[in-house]
């Protein structure tokens, strides 16, 4: 199956070729459909999928179906957690729908309004985040009485974001007859209480929810919880990778890490939710042209890093759900290629590490680096409690002599939530 088999219009084929799309994805393949008749859709769906796709390229069609104007009033408003995932999709648009003559315009805070007031009052689709989008209906610069189309993206990390009470005030601005689409991830309760009040009769796509892609590769590095940032640098001086994605569970600690990643010769960056837009920008653009092949990020500030390069996931810190670890990993291993997820484990995350073998399906390999020290003791950094952590004499066991499933040959280090 290749795209024709949509009939879009020749404008929006354009984009498509111009993007470089050639065959959809699974989802594309079961969505567009839905959502070209009109229908309000509910689509289960991890990174990496193209979901993005399956919601812009039929609104897009729609939009044109209905001539709309390629100015204001905004027809489509789309919800999302963050301000990169927001830019991603109005990018997005933007390349799609190049010949159409639609416009778009993002709406998050971090930077002035007054440009995305003016950009919005042009624009036939928003996207935006709640809290700004909030603030600009609050103020009376921008009307919703005109939307036709309503879509809800990442909607699982939206509600953990503390976003549902901003989320009813908007849809209570909205017309009462439009469509809606509503992607997530995962579908704890609360969001099937959500689908439940807000979509009407909806097609359900579910693809790949909950299982990780198959081109990516897993193992899991047992280490006592002083040696992980240790362990952290052998691992990337000796293993062959193109960028690589560093997951931490705190913006306090990814900062820190970048940091030291950087005092040891690494091009390291971090990305977290008390960056101004211009510092989170430039970080996300250094580590899609190569300037960084390494970014710490936290999950929510992670949402929206949309980089084909990405060949390798770590998590410094393993996650607290098994349906967290797919979604962080689904950022590698993708557009054909192959990635690599390791984990820096220790003995606290023995539960953790059953239930992500459990949906990977299969064990995943204990791996060690032959040039590190797991001996090293532990040593107090002035101003510490002098407690030895509870772990830190902690041997990593059931591991096996290996390099594994990444370790290559050794290459010299390179210079240097919102």
């Amino acid at each position: 199956m290749n795209f024709d088999s949509f009939s879009f219009d020749r404008r929006i084929v354009a984009g498509i070729k111009a993007c470089g799309y050639v065959t959809p994805t699974p989802i594309q393949t079961r969505a567009i459909p839905d959502v070209l008749q009109g229908r309000d859709v509910m689509g289960l769906a991890q990174t990496g999928t193209g979901k993005t796709a399956a919601f812009a390229l039929p609104i897009l069609q729609r939009l044109l179906d209905a001539k709309a104007s390629g100015q204001g009033p905004a027809r489509v408003l789309v919800l999302a957690p963050t301000r990169e995932l927001a830019l991603q999709i109005h990018e997005n648009f933007i390349s799609l729908g190049k010949q159409t003559g639609i416009r778009s315009a993002a709406v998050f805070g971090g930077v002035g309004a007054n440009p995305q007031i003016k950009a919005v009052q042009r624009a036939t689709i928003v996207v935006a985040c709640p809290g700004r989008l909030i603030d600009l209906l609050n103020q009376g610069v921008i009307r919703l009485d005109h939307v036709k189309t309503l879509v809800l993206d990442e909607a699982d990390r939206m509600l953990d974001m503390g976003f549902m009470p901003d989320i009813k005030r908007i849809i209570s601005k909205l017309p009462a007859q439009r469509q809606n689409l509503l992607f997530s991830a995962t579908m704890p309760s609360d969001i099937r209480k959500l689908a439940d009040k807000i979509l009407v009769d909806p097609a359900t796509v579910q693809v790949a929810n909950t299982s990780p892609v198959k081109s990516v590769s897993h193992a899991f590095y047992p280490v006592s919880q002083h040696l992980k940032t240790g362990l952290l640098e052998t691992l990337l001086e000796t293993t062959d990778h193109e960028s690589v994605l560093i997951f931490t569970r705190t913006k306090h600690k990814a900062k820190n890490l970048a940091r030291k990643l950087s005092g040891k010769g690494l091009e390291a960056t971090f990305l977290q939710g008390n960056m101004s837009q211009n510092q989170r920008q430039r970080a996300l653009d250094g580590f899609r042209n190569g300037t960084f092949n390494v970014m710490v990020a936290t999950d929510i500030a992670a949402r929206g890093i949309d980089c084909e390069r990405i060949s390798h996931v770590i998590n410094f810190d393993v996650p607290d759900t098994a349906e967290t670890y797919t979604h962080r990993i689904g950022r590698t291993g993708r557009a054909g290629r192959t990635g690599a997820a390791l984990s820096l484990v220790t003995r606290e995350d023995h539960d953790i590490m059953r239930d992500i073998e459990r949906i990977v399906n299969h064990q995943i390999d204990r791996c060690t680096v032959e040039e590190f020290d797991y001996d090293r003791p532990f040593t107090p950094q002035p101003g510490m409690n002098r407690a030895r952590p509870q772990n830190a004499r902690n041997r990593s066991h059931d591991t096996k002599k290996s390099r594994g499933p990444v370790g290559g040959r050794k290459r010299s280090a390179r210079s240097q939530a919102r």
